[in-house]
């Protein structure tokens, strides 16, 4: 299997929001055509994709994602605000 790159949320040219385009199968290569969303996730950067993962491994635990990262509360509740912003949450 090849290795497969993240979707990059941004062009590096302009800065506008990518669209997927075309989705196509592993198995049978089969390949769709439109106009595709992301979600919201896709906006993470690899930082902040690492972190959401630890985050969801814990189940929201802060404790716990304290002791998986060897960070401090402060740390934890700002990089969740960093993660909440770069997906447009409040």
């Amino acid at each position: 299997m090849a290795k497969r790159w993240p979707v990059p949320a941004n062009c590096p040219v302009c800065g506008g929001t990518y669209v997927v385009t075309q989705l196509q199968c592993e198995g049978c290569s089969s390949r769709l055509e439109g106009r595709f969303g992301t979600g919201k996730l896709s906006s993470l950067n690899g930082e902040q994709t690492a972190f959401a993962e630890v985050f969801l491994s814990c189940r929201g635990n802060i404790k716990e994602v304290e002791k998986a990262l060897g960070i401090s509360y402060p740390t934890v509740r700002s990089r969740l605000d960093d993660v909440l912003e770069a997906m447009d949450m409040p």
